[in-house]
């Protein structure tokens, strides 16, 4: 059941005032046709009963050349207004195609047009021909709804779909970090880190600002993948704007990125600041093997094995801490990159190959030492805090805090009781 909806629930006498509609333009459809068509979208796309009603009319009308008295989706909509709930009839440019991530959808990507983007999902079912990048087209009768707090556009069997050669002047504005909510948007931004990617299909990740925040970032991997490097500022058009539990992500597959030569951005935020001890040293700390394949840095196994690019041999040294500190009320997980670990370990990248290359241990010498010098130690951090991990851009060693040291112990023995 969808929608409250029975697939036989269907009125008889929605197909009879359908058939009768069509009679009185002077034309003819079969009502088993008119049935199947109903079932369909109340069935497989959810659209209620009377929505359906005038989707089927008008399709059979238009099939026909017969005009149709009614106006819906008639008049074009600016995408800028389209809700959650309306029908609308659009023209816009498509601007980005992404593959489809269920077979259930031929198509997915983002229509533009002055007034703003929207993501749109074509059903297989619909019999839609297939959109291409940069042509402009005028859609009748599509649905929007809501998917992870975005507006989507759907576009499924009682669609119409016409291309059209009128041009869609698109000069998209840049918005704030700050000012971002669901759905597609434009920006100007600076790359402040590149993460290693955690999934194969994931071809870049990372964390990018502006003047008045920070975000965290995704490109998955297509055919127009372009590597974003940290430090540089770029113009990126029409991304993908997602919230989880309250934070703002960016998705750039598929967007038009344009680097702005020599540009700089003073990026707000990155001066979150965590003081406590580092109590634990997570495994991949230390000296690490990266992949040197252009836009991976996956960190390699002891066999030199990169879960995408498989074995390789021209290695690249990188170092990196990854750890938890503790400052007395609470735990936070840490990720400090090279150059925070080479000046609060004291041990640079050149020195640690050196170590792993003339002792037995290897690369776990590195991680010894380095654990001896920094478990323990208390330090005071500044960063982006984002999902959970705190992204470490400068850290200072603190003395010795008696007060703060008496709290992590009174914490320690209340887990033991609660344990026991």
């Amino acid at each position: 059941m969808i929608g409250d909806v029975k697939i036989m629930d269907i009125d008889p006498q929605i197909t009879e005032r359908i058939s009768h509609k069509i009679e009185e333009k002077g034309g003819f459809v079969e009502k088993e046709r008119i049935l199947s068509k109903l079932k369909l979208l109340v069935s497989d796309f959810g659209i209620p009963a009377e929505e359906a009603e005038r989707t089927v009319t008008n399709e059979f009308l238009r099939e026909q050349n017969l005009s149709s008295t009614g106006r819906q989706n008639q008049d074009v909509s600016k995408i800028a207004d389209a809700n959650p709930g309306d029908w609308v009839t659009v023209e816009g440019k498509i601007v980005s195609i992404s593959n489809p991530p269920s077979p259930s959808i031929a198509q997915a990507g983002i229509i533009a047009d002055d007034s703003g983007a929207v993501r749109f999902v074509v059903w297989s079912k619909a019999d839609c021909p297939a959109f291409e990048i940069g042509k402009r087209y005028r859609i009748e009768s599509a649905t929007i709804d809501e998917f992870r707090g975005s507006p989507s556009m759907k576009i499924h069997s009682g669609t119409k779909v016409t291309e059209t050669e009128e041009e869609i002047p698109l000069m998209p504005k840049p918005e704030f970090i700050s000012d971002l909510k669901p759905g597609v948007a434009t920006v100007r931004v600076k790359i402040i880190q590149n993460w290693e990617p955690r999934h194969e299909r994931m071809f870049q990740t990372g964390v990018l600002g502006d003047e008045t925040g920070t975000a965290k970032f995704v490109t998955w991997k297509d055919d127009s993948n372009v590597k974003l490097e940290e430090g540089r500022v770029y113009n990126i058009y029409y991304a993908g704007v997602d919230e989880y539990q309250g934070k703002i992500s960016l998705n750039l597959t598929g967007t038009d990125i344009i680097e702005e030569e020599g540009a700089s951005i003073e990026v707000s935020g990155g001066n979150a600041t965590l003081s406590g001890s580092f109590i634990n040293m997570g495994p991949g700390s230390g000296l690490i093997k990266r992949c040197p394949v252009e836009g991976c840095n996956r960190v390699l196994n002891r066999q030199n094995f990169c879960p995408v690019h498989e074995v390789q041999s021209k290695f690249r040294y990188d170092l990196r801490i990854t750890g938890v500190i503790d400052d007395g009320t609470k735990a936070t997980n840490v990720l400090i990159q090279r150059d925070e670990t080479e000046k609060i370990t004291g041990i640079t990248l050149e020195k640690a190959i050196e170590i792993a290359e003339n002792n037995p241990l290897g690369m776990d010498d590195v991680f010894m030492r380095m654990q001896d010098v920094i478990l323990g130690r208390y330090l005071q951090c500044r960063g982006n805090d984002l999902e959970g991990t705190f992204l470490v851009k400068s850290c200072q060693p603190q003395s010795f805090d008696s007060q703060k040291h008496t709290q992590l112990i009174n914490r320690a023995h209340e887990q033991e009781e609660v344990d026991l």
